[in-house]
């Protein structure tokens, strides 16, 4: 996660209130990973905050932020300091694992996705959540440095195909994708349910299994 880390770090309370501001945002999103139905012993791999990944059954938490670690703790996550790319974890310790907007901030995916692979049991579950580089939302979180997305300056965001291909390297097998914003960040937003079509959405997760 590099120098972002250090952002979310000193201002992790603006982060967390961002939920706050956008609630309709929020619920549509957590429609979504509820969608996922995720079960057993949960990882969050850049938790954050924890106010999306505690819409799973999660058990522990990593991110490398102290900050945002301390208001995940607040929402029931046993926080782990960590990275992606380096799990503290034994093998084959976890039911699934959940990545919500982290993919965009790791410094090697790819190696982040095989400790994921390591760390869950046979057939675990791996969700991935994303903004798609080429959504609506993903144009503008890309428009860097500009006020409000002090985070996603940091971003190297992707395609929900980059993403599928970068899964089935890893040895996932996809097993469902659901989506929500199907309105531009322009338009008036409302709640929306899951769809199955991800077409232009601005929030994707992409549920696979491991093989």
């Amino acid at each position: 996660m590099g120098l972002s880390y250090k952002v979310f770090d000193e201002h992790a309370e603006r982060y967390d209130s961002w939920y706050r501001k956008n609630p309709i945002l929020f619920e549509c999103e957590a429609k979504v990973i509820r969608s996922l139905k995720l079960q057993g012993r949960g990882l969050s791999i850049g938790v954050g905050t924890g106010t999306l990944d505690s819409q799973a059954p999660i058990d522990v938490g990593i991110d490398p932020s102290a900050n945002m670690l301390k208001h995940a703790s607040l929402r029931g996550v046993n926080p782990v300091r960590a990275v992606g790319e380096y799990l503290p974890f034994k093998n084959e310790s976890f039911d699934f694992a959940l990545m919500t907007v982290t993919i965009c901030f790791l410094d090697s995916p790819e190696k982040a996705l095989l400790e994921v692979k390591r760390v869950l049991r046979r057939r675990g579950e791996l969700a991935v959540c994303i903004v798609p580089r080429d959504s609506s939302w993903g144009k503008e979180y890309t428009k860097k440095g500009e006020a409000g997305h002090i985070f996603y300056s940091h971003a190297h965001f992707y395609t929900l195909r980059e993403v599928e291909q970068l899964l089935k390297k890893c040895s996932f097998r996809e097993v469902a994708v659901k989506s929500t914003l199907s309105y531009s960040p322009n338009e008036k937003p409302h709640v929306e349910e899951p769809s199955e079509n991800p077409e232009g959405k601005g929030f994707v997760c992409i549920k696979a299994v491991k093989i």
